[in-house]
């Protein structure tokens, strides 16, 4: 059980860890120097109790989720990150998927006449589809549904796409905005540092290319979210560097909505000798992102790769989005092992799951609008009617 942070305080009797929380508790920005003691010495019960201080303050016992789905045109890629257990070179494209734009509409359609309101689209770097088929891709989409919010590509796809087109990114974003782009994903950012971007995915762009997009992004007015890849080969300095340089950002553009930090799963990929972090570090690491990224509004846990209890257990650690209904039709995460193998939830299991933890299920649009209050909205109500389910 959680305690209250007053009482957190009083029982600490490390006094550098008493000093972190009294600057948390005052409003005050911690240093990197603080967020790698919160890792080194901070417990469960302290880290947990001061994080959800944080997100209460925030957010009170709101918890946000989304009525969304995926496309993923291809899983066939020109990159070879030791950790992904998705994708396939292009050298042998013939063990992927690749979907034409009908088959993508054939999706987008599956969905009409229900409450959806995004479809975020990530996949695979294929050569062959460039900006500009997915430039038609967008506009077809807001052809045939204007007002569904379109979150898409990974700066690792973009970097790709603006090259091969030889746009720089500010020509690209500009263009894909145009299209009906609304918003960009978290994907690919894994871990910045470069000594160990260098050996888990060494020939992708940089994290000084990632920050680049999506600062372009931002200043069109568009926003969107950012991700770390943790519990692999990297070690605490690296994730509270990882987290600075987005922290450093934000405090530039304000344009991030949402922290997510993706737990490393290591079923058939080219790192399966690493062993997967614990659910106590897990929860420790959200809770010190709660801390550290005090200008994003929300932390983000994705349901799927944590599985749904432990995506649970995080509500407690500062987190307050749990992601949306998705579908079934997500490969990325499930064929690298993760605890969701069929990753779909109902309106009515997502609010159950958030029902359970004691907070106050909220279904937010993409850029955190809320659309609905399910907190007084009875079980077999939701049920029973298809445009709250």
């Amino acid at each position: 059980m959680i305690k209250k942070v007053e009482t957190i305080l009083a029982e600490v009797k490390d006094n550098e860890l008493k000093r972190i929380a009294e600057k948390v508790i005052n409003h005050e920005r911690i240093t990197k120097d603080d967020g790698l003691l919160l890792f080194q010495r901070g417990s469960l019960s302290f880290l947990g109790s001061l994080a959800n201080h944080v997100r209460e303050r925030m957010h009170g016992n709101k918890t946000y989720f989304n009525r969304n789905f995926h496309i993923e045109p291809t899983n066939v890629c020109v990159f070879t990150c030791k950790f992904c257990s998705y994708s396939r070179l292009y050298a042998h494209k013939e063990e992927g998927w690749e979907l034409t734009t009908e088959q993508m509409m054939d999706i987008v359609r599956k969905y009409d006449g229900k409450p959806v309101t995004e479809v975020h689209i990530v996949g695979g770097v294929h050569p062959k589809l460039t900006v500009h088929f997915f430039a038609d891709l967008l506009k077809k989409i807001k052809a045939h549904r204007p007002d569904l919010h379109i979150k898409g590509f990974t700066a690792v796809e973009l970097e790709y796409m603006f090259r091969k087109a030889k746009m720089t990114i500010e020509e690209g974003m500009s263009y894909l905005k145009e299209a009906g782009l609304d918003s960009l994903p978290g994907g690919g950012a894994e871990i910045f540092a470069p000594e160990i971007r260098e050996q888990i995915a060494g020939d992708k762009v940089d994290a000084d290319g990632w920050l680049a997009i999506h600062a372009a992004a931002h200043r069109l007015g568009m926003h969107s979210n950012a991700t770390m890849l943790y519990g692999h080969i990297e070690n605490y300095e690296h994730r509270i560097d990882h987290m600075d340089r987005l922290r450093s950002l934000q405090d530039e553009t304000k344009g991030f909505n949402t922290f997510i930090p993706l737990k490393f799963r290591n079923h058939d990929n080219e790192m399966s000798h690493v062993p997967e972090s614990t659910i106590i570090e897990d929860l420790r690491l959200y809770a010190i992102a709660r801390l550290y990224m005090d200008n994003f509004p929300h932390i983000k846990a994705y349901w799927p790769m944590l599985g749904r209890q432990n995506a649970q257990l995080t509500l407690s650690f500062g987190v307050n989005d749990i992601d949306g209904t998705i579908d079934d039709t997500t490969k990325i995460y499930s064929m690298a092992g993760a605890e969701e193998q069929n990753p779909t939830m109902t309106t009515a299991q997502l609010v159950t799951l958030i029902k359970q933890a004691n907070r106050q299920p909220i279904e937010r649009g993409t850029l955190y609008n809320e659309i609905r209050d399910y907190s007084e909205i009875d079980l077999k109500e939701i049920e029973a009617n298809p445009l709250l389910n």
